[in-house]
């Protein structure tokens, strides 16, 4: 396949077997871990867990991706789509609320073969944010949950630790499609998310006036109640910040209050972190486990 799924729009020859472009990853779908996952917001996550299926490779390659492992090393093993249905239905026979795509951006075509045949517990759609609009309209119907990033809404920014200037743009643009699709936040009685959008920012060293923007562009554009916003204090160094030495340390105290704090004054409906989950236990290992 000539590949245009995500914005990079590089038109790759993706074969079943041979990766290329900027996720370097082939058109049958790699996986590196399937397991019940605890850590994700409180409507995600649940009493049970969520059933979280980690891809591998990525389109975007972050400086500072706690899941280098994966995102830029490639590391996973390649199933079918049939597998991959199977995968789902033992998470879902563990108990699962729901099932968690984890970065799925360039693997959209085997999430809708996926979903011809629709699962009984809603389907996440967990990713960077960097998607395209025409790419999402052919998910409708069938993700119930978007859960995307909103990292950046500097372009110099989001050319620097991402290699995306385009990124602001190209991800409000995502996320107002995703609200569109989902409409505002729908519970069941025990609290768990039915359908809707959560929007995550990372709080990175130095960037809290990032996470003001993302904020305020989040609680302008979406009247109360749309959706929930993530606010995420679990920042951990990863990887080689060499050329980014900013990056290079965890986050300060005053700046996690700050940011928490601008949250709470704009009465934006979410969660926050605590400084504690800076710790790399909260990544999990990938290790092929359930794949």
């Amino acid at each position: 396949m000539l590949c245009r799924l995500c914005p990079r729009d590089c038109g790759a020859l993706r074969t079943e077997t041979e990766g290329t472009g900027r996720c370097r990853m082939p058109a049958a779908p790699v996986l590196a871990r399937a397991a019940l996952h605890h850590w994700e917001e409180p409507p995600i996550s649940g009493s049970q867990g969520s059933g979280t299926i980690f891809f591998s490779g990525c389109s975007l390659g972050c400086v500072f991706c706690q899941n280098e492992q994966i995102s830029h090393k490639n590391f996973g093993q390649a199933v079918t789509t049939p597998r991959l249905r199977a995968i789902c239905q033992e998470l879902i026979a563990q108990g699962a609320h729901n099932i968690n795509l984890v970065n799925p951006t360039h693997y959209a075509h085997v999430v809708r073969a996926l979903l011809e045949n629709p699962l009984p517990v809603p389907v996440v759609w967990n990713s960077g944010g960097y998607d395209r609009v025409e790419t999402l309209r052919t998910l409708e119907g069938k993700v119930s949950i978007y859960l995307p990033d909103l990292k950046y809404l500097d372009s110099g920014t989001a050319q620097a630790y991402s290699a995306t200037p385009d990124y602001p743009e190209t991800a409000q643009a995502a996320i107002q499609e995703m609200v569109r699709q989902t409409g505002p936040c729908q519970f069941d009685r025990t609290g768990l998310l039915l359908q809707g959008t959560i929007i995550r920012h990372l709080l990175l060293p130095g960037q809290v006036n990032q996470a003001k923007a993302v904020m305020d562009w989040t609680a302008r554009t979406f009247p109360p109640g749309t959706v929930l916003f993530s606010l995420m204090s679990q920042y951990t160094p990863w990887g080689d910040l060499s050329a980014c030495p900013e990056l290079s340390r965890r986050l300060r105290p005053g700046e996690i209050r700050t940011a928490q704090a601008y949250m709470e004054n704009l009465g934006l409906s979410g969660f926050t972190q605590e400084r504690t989950s800076a710790r790399e236990e909260y990544t999990p290992p990938f290790d092929l486990t359930g794949v």
